[in-house]
């Protein structure tokens, strides 16, 4: 029986599922590292991938791995719930646990000690999570400006206002600071939860953000190192 073969892994500012942006692409400012296995660090596998902007990256649901599967699923934005099937949904909760990633190619850098990496923009996955497969995105046939968004945009996001006191602004990398803004400003809650007093955290960059939403505004009320 065939067997997929993992060729890659990817190395992001995220330890944990919560705070990934719900899609990739929504985030242009994430970047990340794609390392590949060492049976496939060879350079000419690579050869023309600059000519490229974006890719599709074809991965892992490594933490949603379930011997079983559900015909349906709650999607968070319907509330979790409301069932839809799951062919209907991009739940984790697959019969084969496999996700689709749309990246912006940065910089392809060969000469490193795990051999050629891709940098890479916008991607919405786990650190460590198994890469099986990259193809190159292409316009002509892969957008479709009048294909419909069915229940995706049933509720519309909006994009929250962010507010992070100096005092912890001075705790973050400066060069992680525009990307923690923009996942920050996309509203990482659950949907269903709106509780205005609560806070909430995640995991970032080796760090550990604290914040609360009221209304359309997200302040950060706490940053540590970990």
């Amino acid at each position: 029986m065939f067997q997929l073969k993992q060729i890659a892994v990817i190395r992001t500012d995220f330890p944990e599922k919560f705070g990934i942006p719900r899609q990739s692409g929504l985030i242009d400012e994430l970047r990340s590292t794609l390392v590949f296995e060492p049976e496939f660090r060879v350079p000419e596998a690579l050869r023309g991938i600059e000519q490229y902007s974006h890719l599709w990256l074809i991965w892992e649901f490594s933490k949603a791995v379930r011997s079983e599967w559900s015909p349906t699923v709650r999607p968070p934005r319907l509330g979790g719930n409301t069932r839809m099937g799951v062919f209907a949904t991009r739940s984790p909760f697959r019969p084969n646990p496999l996700g689709l990633s749309c990246v912006r190619l940065v910089d392809v850098e060969y000469d490193t000690p795990e051999g050629a990496v891709l940098h890479l923009a916008g991607a919405d996955l786990m650190d460590g999570t198994p890469i099986y497969d990259i193809k190159p995105y292409l316009p002509y046939v892969d957008c479709r400006p009048e294909a419909s968004n069915g229940f995706a945009l049933a509720q519309q996001e909006g994009v929250l206002d962010v507010e992070i006191p100096q005092e912890l602004t001075r705790l973050i990398p400066e060069e992680k600071l525009p990307a923690l803004t923009a996942v920050l400003s996309q509203d990482p809650r659950p949907q269903y939860i709106s509780d205005p007093q609560r806070e909430f955290t995640m995991s970032f960059a080796g760090l550990e953000v604290s914040f609360t939403v009221s209304g359309n505004s997200l302040t950060v009320t706490g940053i540590r190192k970990t």
